[in-house]
């Protein structure tokens, strides 16, 4: 053999070697990626064990689906479930509107379904909630003296539970919820416990999380009367992060979409988790642009409270509704721009 050829083999036979660990460590990376946990998060209804336990079926036939581990992440409010998405914790999650478009704007997360409404169905609305034998009965007595109540609401991200209320009926009566007696900032079945419970005067709630109360408990939501209800609210959103691989994102919005849609035996299954999800439709394919609306209200609440303010200059009240404004286009414009 010729001394070239020689040395050109053991060469080869080197880089042969060399190339082994890195091939090994590629290999492993991979299959530790395909193995990781995908994590979803999601605000309890009520309890976290008991949203993990409705949640559990569902994600277990997506673990199924995708040949890889799915877990639950649920948390006891708002701020806890926006924590975990800034810090990386969550991979995908189920949203209400205000926390979808957070998400979205600002922690590089993407809209890939929404749980489906019908014209047949009765549309999901914020409510207010006082008991049947005390005041405030009436909602012109609730708003002619808003310091005599306490309040019990959702979170100042909850759509049903603050924004609406606010946007809709408690600032265009000039009505700021600080001026109620107190307030109680809890979940939906929270709130509507503490006015049964006498602990509050009156409660935002909402149409579909007060039907679940009222299964769940029929003796203190027999005590309670509806005395507002608002016009029909964006639904809840899944979000997953822009980072997650293109093929996963897609899988899991053609999971979601095709979920409860078979026929036979495993659709009527599918159908049945999803009854106890209160999404009995299902899920729909959505983009950014889903969350235009809430957007909207974001714009409308901010301007109205601009609006109502007290302001040291005309000049000052001006730039702040420009500041309002300016970024309210900005927002317009991403979420029209995003691809589905």
């Amino acid at each position: 053999m010729p001394p070239e050829a020689g040395a050109r083999r053991r060469f080869l036979a080197a880089a042969a070697l060399l190339a082994l660990p890195a091939a090994a460590s590629f290999a492993q990376s991979a299959r530790t990626e395909a193995a990781a946990s995908l994590r979803f998060g999601v605000l309890p209804v009520g309890g976290a064990v008991e949203s993990r336990e409705s949640w559990t079926p569902l994600l277990g036939d997506l673990s199924r689906a995708l040949g890889r581990p799915v877990s639950v992440l649920s948390v006891s409010s708002y701020e806890s479930l926006d924590q975990a998405i800034r810090r990386g914790d969550v991979d995908f999650a189920l949203l209400s509107a205000k926390l979808a478009l957070d998400a979205v704007a600002q922690q590089r997360m993407k809209v890939v379904a929404q749980v489906k409404r019908s014209a047949g169905v009765p549309a999901h609305r914020a409510v207010l909630l006082t008991r049947k034998a005390d005041s405030p009965r009436t909602l012109k007595e609730l708003l002619d003296a808003p310091e005599r109540w306490r309040l019990a609401r959702g979170d100042s991200r909850s759509v049903s539970g603050f924004i609406v209320p606010q946007q809709e009926l408690f600032l265009p009566h000039g009505i700021a919820m600080e001026r109620f007696r107190s307030e109680l900032v809890d979940t939906h079945q929270g709130t509507a416990l503490a006015v049964a419970n006498g602990d509050a005067d009156v409660a935002t709630n909402n149409t579909t999380d007060f039907e679940r109360f009222r299964l769940q408990f029929p003796v203190e939501a027999a005590r309670l009367q509806v005395i507002w209800e608002s016009g029909p609210t964006p639904p809840a959103l899944f979000v997953v992060r822009r980072d997650q691989p293109a093929t996963l994102q897609k899988q899991l919005q053609d999971f979601l979409v095709s979920y409860g849609q078979a026929r036979g035996a495993r659709g009527d299954a599918e159908r049945e988790v999803l009854k106890q999800l209160h999404a009995p439709l299902g899920y729909l394919a959505q983009d950014n642009s889903a969350l235009l609306s809430t957007a909207a209200l974001d714009y409308q609440l901010a301007r109205q409270r601009a609006l109502n303010a007290k302001w040291v200059s005309q000049e000052a009240r001006e730039a702040r509704l420009e500041r309002i404004e300016r970024s309210y286009a900005q927002l317009v414009a991403a979420l029209r721009g995003a691809a589905p």
